[in-house]
């Protein structure tokens, strides 16, 4: 744990009605120690910091002391926000926990990119204060609905935040798809998978597969191939009310990854359906940049020739 914290950690005493679930990838060191920190500074600040019992396992003492275990039954039994301590992958993880709940997660960034966390590491400090202050907004991410069919009759259903992605199983091997929009055909070809995305997902593998960057606030479903063998496979971008559906062709089977985290096998026939859910993932956010300066920053984007608008240019 960071030096200088949790100084008379014994004499604080944190209000039990305020409880804040904190989640963190604790087999990696670097998000061990900020969850320690995490779970110091919030008692300090008189709030309850909560763990899950097998995370909560690998505490120092400090933070040990201060965190109380979650009830694996119900983790979020009384918890006003989650703090999650990684990288998107550990955000997708506490997607899944909190998306059947009205309670919101804020996300400190510890991976390489992390366009769905609000905070960087070094600002932990002031993220719990702002956390103990109430001092952020909620915004909803739209999620999307997933079912597979096979022969008509319902195999699967799940869910996505960032994008459902059907993907070949034998590396030699392309799969054969065909393409449907609202109940019409598109277009078929063979290809290394399919991303459907939100907008959320479109600077996540839809963006490495080369679609294009969609603002949050757009509402729009995304279909993007993978090396598709075709002279028409551009991404497509739909009303966020359409219907997206990819049937499995040929005699190559496929996988559906949700964002990479929950998968359904798709033997061949098999039909994977998405569509926009009734229920978002909330966010919390401590600022409101626009989202174009969140890209550059992202991306360490060259802008140093920018002026502003209305400035006079030179040379």
């Amino acid at each position: 744990m960071a030096g200088g914290i949790g100084s008379g950690v014994g004499e604080s005493r944190p209000d039990p009605s305020r409880r804040v679930l904190v989640l963190a990838h604790t087999g990696r060191f670097n998000a061990l120690g900020a969850a320690e920190e995490l779970a110091v500074r919030l008692a300090e600040a008189g709030v309850t910091p909560v763990m899950l019992p097998d995370e909560r396992v690998h505490l120092g003492a400090a933070a040990a002391a201060v965190a109380c275990a979650a009830d694996p039954a119900a983790p979020l039994d009384g918890v006003e926000l989650v703090v999650v301590v990684g990288g998107d992958g550990t955000i997708l993880r506490a997607a899944e926990l909190v998306r059947d709940s009205d309670v919101p997660l804020l996300g400190v960034n510890l991976g390489h990119v992390g366009f769905l966390a609000e905070a960087e590491r070094d600002d932990l400090a002031e993220t719990v204060q702002r956390v103990a202050a109430r001092d952020y907004e909620v915004e909803e991410r739209m999620t999307l609905d997933v079912t597979v069919t096979l022969e008509g009759s319902v195999v699967g259903r799940t869910w996505a935040l960032n994008e459902a992605s059907i993907e070949k199983c034998d590396r030699e091997r392309m799969i054969e798809v065909v393409l449907e929009v609202d109940g019409r055909p598109v277009t078929e070809f063979g290809c290394d998978g399919v991303v459907l995305a939100t907008p959320t997902g479109s600077t996540a593998y839809a963006f490495s597969a080369g679609g294009p960057v969609v603002w949050p606030e757009v509402e729009a479903l995304l279909l993007v191939p993978i090396c598709a063998h075709a002279l028409f496979a551009r991404p497509l971008v739909v009303a966020p009310t359409s219907l997206l559906a990819v049937e499995v062709l040929g005699s190559q089977p496929a996988v559906l990854w949700c964002d990479g985290r929950r998968s359904i096998d798709l033997p061949t026939s098999s039909r994977v359906e998405v569509s926009r859910s009734s229920r978002p993932v909330r966010l919390a956010r401590l600022t409101r940049p626009p989202f174009t300066d969140r890209l550059v920053a992202k991306f360490a984007l060259p802008v140093h020739g920018w002026r502003g608008g209305g400035q006079p240019r030179r040379g």
